[in-house]
């Protein structure tokens, strides 16, 4: 299958980072959103930019800023004195693959603009909707480490990113292969595409038709059920989170060429897709990924 071929082709320009990629794509094929949570420097615009290229897809790269107005994302309607008329002029935001940049230094207001893009793939200016290229992908980032000057993602936002992963620094024999190359700029630029938008498209509706058995199901019930019932946690996963660990899971699936979920799909992806989902009391937010890890241990996994 040439999709998991690309696999290989992005191991070359993300060393170490295997990972960061299969997540990617497997957020890419679930139709989702992904945000990175990391330090400067470790990879996340390689990734964002390689994908774009390999897949044949646009590429935009917004810097978040405090400063940073919806229009500037989103695109505005001017008046053309000529042609005595108001005319669209697109924002970054229309673009296959769109990078934004330290999202949590917008303000709420320039954040709120990236709702209705993620959710229905479209912008509406002035009345008018215009829609996003398909497919669209939104990957964001933020600095684990700097609040200044920063507005934290409210729940409704968070919400609308499939996954949360970090990226982390290489191991040393990988650094020294990134050492050795330098820049990757202009490798980047010369990536062959290897798909075209319509392929891809198919591909995501193929993922919806991955086969789900009874016992999968009531496993990942079970799961959730034991979120609701934790009690270190204020709230657990919603129906709506249940259903992305689903598709998820469907994609991870599609990905490794199977036409059917293992509950071991579910499992692996649940800290990435469930721990910005989950409203931890504040006294164990330190401790969120053990008290996961405990929660997902608990439950037994189906024999199929």
């Amino acid at each position: 299958m040439r999709l998991f071929q690309i696999f290989e082709t992005l191991k070359r320009y993300l060393s170490g980072k295997e990972k960061a990629i299969e997540l990617t794509l497997i957020t890419f094929l679930a139709k989702g959103h992904l945000l990175i949570e990391d330090l400067p420097g470790v990879g996340k615009t390689t990734l964002a930019l390689s994908l774009s290229r390999v897949f044949g897809l646009s590429f935009s790269r917004i810097q978040g800023t405090s400063d940073l107005l919806p229009s500037d994302l989103t695109g505005a309607s001017l008046y053309n004195k000529r042609e005595e008329k108001f005319e669209f002029h697109p924002g970054p935001i229309f673009a296959h693959v769109v990078l934004v940049d330290e999202i949590n230094r917008m303000s709420p207001k320039t954040q709120s603009a990236l709702l209705e893009p993620m959710e229905e793939g479209q912008v509406t200016i002035d009345g008018v909707t215009y829609p996003l290229p398909k497919p669209f992908f939104l990957i964001a980032t933020q600095n684990p480490i700097e609040y200044y000057g920063t507005f934290p993602l409210p729940e409704a936002q968070l919400d609308r990113f499939l996954m949360k992963i970090s990226i982390g620094y290489p191991e040393r024999n990988f650094e020294k292969e990134i050492l050795k190359r330098g820049s990757l700029k202009e490798e980047l630029s010369q990536i062959p595409s290897q798909f075209l938008p319509e392929e891809i498209l198919k591909f995501q509706e193929e993922v919806k038709e991955v086969y789900v058995s009874e016992k999968v199901l009531d496993y990942l019930l079970d799961i959730v059920s034991e979120t609701r019932k934790s009690p270190f946690l204020r709230f657990g996963l919603s129906t709506r989170g249940a259903l992305l660990l689903l598709s998820a899971a469907k994609a991870r699936a599609y990905l490794y060429e199977r036409d059917y979920v293992l509950p071991e799909d579910v499992k692996e992806l649940s800290p990435y897709v469930l721990l910005h989902r989950l409203g931890f009391k504040e006294e164990y937010e330190a401790q969120k990924e053990a008290i996961l890890k405990t929660i997902l241990e608990k439950i037994k996994i189906p024999l199929l």
